[in-house]
């Protein structure tokens, strides 16, 4: 429950966004690079030609001033599509849209042109594939890539900005390296290792099945390798990773996902703690991925096994995804999205027949303890799926919303955090939030 008790918790909370985590495909940049400085630059100049400077990372925040085209900035991290400056002696963020590297900044990895590897490679509007497509490119088609966010490449696509997943890409002309391990085994009975990567450089000696190898960097279909104190290749044909190349994730072991696609998991050390670990996952291709790994809050006494209102706990357990909401429009997200007014409230009242049910004002008395939905922790957020039978006294309204100190029986993280799960989330997908302490996870 989030009702009166949460009201006088949120006042003074400090609302702030944290800076986004990296993610794996299929994550928009709910990526970015968390709180990292720039190594190459940390001056960059306005491109517009006036720019509004805002207290935090997004339309959504106040305007605390503006610079002008050509103006120079002094970046100190960035958030998202955001970046966070030194402005007339206080904190400001501008969109990255608008600013440029005064020099040259720094290339992603060896070059700046890349080659696609695959038949056809969707790009996106931002780096994840929750984002909209807007075209496409070709297998061995070559790629302008401006900087690397997450597993995502942005690059130059028709005179705009689009975004490509780095699986499918390779820098040109340069090596790179093997995905996911070092250490490779021999499967052909003799393998020719040679002095450059490809048949026609001559033989420097030979390695038998079983052999392992330290592998270095991948070119094209040879591994580089170290061999008797030199550099040799050898065809990526006849060797194989000696390990299974990713480690297994805790959703791996889970057997009551039924037909989930995407697994939004919340943990905790124990059931007192108010503290949580939340994890994003989603299976592509029939195998799980994480996508997020963030830090957020829950009831302010913890978990609770049997919940019940008022308690401060929130609940344990796996449940489905409802209508997502917020203050403000519909961010992005494909959950069913209804705007909070003035109005609405959750019944928190065991006693009426609408209880755990939003509703509008006034009472009438319908109710005589109700919630109110427009405030601050609630700028946006999703309905948890829980108590559905609408039982007298298990608890109401449990959502996962924004915050960063405590709740009265929800989840909360960054306002950053929850509108990028929220533009993730995907209800074709089913995708279901399971909460826990960490020693109860093999209940799922």
């Amino acid at each position: 429950m989030e009702g009166k008790q949460l009201k006088k918790l949120m006042v003074g909370m400090a609302l702030t966004a944290t800076l986004a985590t990296a993610v794996t495909p299929g994550f928009g940049s709910i990526g970015g690079n968390q709180g990292k400085a720039y190594a190459a630059t940390v001056t960059y100049k306005v491109t517009a030609s006036k720019l509004n400077v805002r207290s935090g990372a997004g339309t959504n925040y106040g305007i605390i001033g503006s610079v002008v085209k050509d103006q120079m900035l002094s970046v100190v991290s960035k958030s998202g599509s955001w970046y966070k400056i030194n402005y007339n002696g206080r904190t400001g963020y501008v969109s990255s849209d608008y600013v440029q590297a005064s020099g040259t900044t720094t290339p992603p990895a060896e070059s700046t042109t890349y080659t696609v590897t695959a038949s056809t490679l969707n790009v996106r509007s931002g780096a994840g594939t929750s984002y909209a497509s807007i075209g496409s490119v070709t297998k061995g088609q070559k790629l302008s890539v401006v900087s690397k966010s997450g597993s995502w490449y942005k690059i130059n696509y028709n005179g705009r900005t689009g975004y490509v997943s780095s699986d499918y890409v390779q820098a040109s002309g340069t090596t790179t390296p093997p995905a996911e391990s070092t250490t490779y085994t021999v499967t052909a009975s003799t393998l020719n290792v040679r002095s450059g990567a490809g048949t026609s450089y001559a033989s420097i000696g030979s390695v038998t099945k079983g052999q392992k190898l330290s592998v270095v960097s991948k070119s094209g279909s040879w591994y580089k390798i170290n061999y008797n104190g030199r550099t040799g290749y050898v065809s990526s044909d006849y060797v194989q990773a000696s390990a299974t190349a990713s480690p297994k994730l805790v959703v791996d072991s889970f057997k009551t996902l039924g037909n989930a696609q995407q697994v939004i998991l919340v943990t905790a050390d124990n059931y007192d703690t108010k503290s949580a670990k939340i994890q994003t996952f989603e299976k592509v291709d029939g195998k799980w991925k994480q996508v997020l790994t963030a830090n957020g809050v829950v009831g302010q006494k913890g978990f609770a096994l049997s919940k019940k209102e008022g308690d401060m706990e929130s609940p344990t357990g796996k449940y489905t995804i409802g209508t997502a909401f917020g203050r403000y429009g519909n961010p992005g997200t494909k959950l069913p999205y209804r705007k909070i007014t003035a109005n609405d409230v959750w019944v928190d009242d065991s006693k009426s027949s609408l209880y755990n049910t939003w509703q509008q004002k006034p009472a009438n008395g319908r109710w005589t303890s109700a919630e109110n939905m427009d405030i601050p922790a609630y700028d946006y957020g999703f309905v948890i799926n829980y108590n559905e039978s609408r039982t007298p006294g298990n608890g109401s309204a449990i959502f996962f919303h924004v915050g960063t100190n405590y709740t009265a029986g929800c989840t909360a993280t960054s306002k950053e955090q929850v509108v990028s799960i929220l533009k993730w989330l995907n209800p074709e997908k089913n995708p279901v939030i399971i909460q826990s302490p960490v020693s109860e996870l093999d209940k799922y």
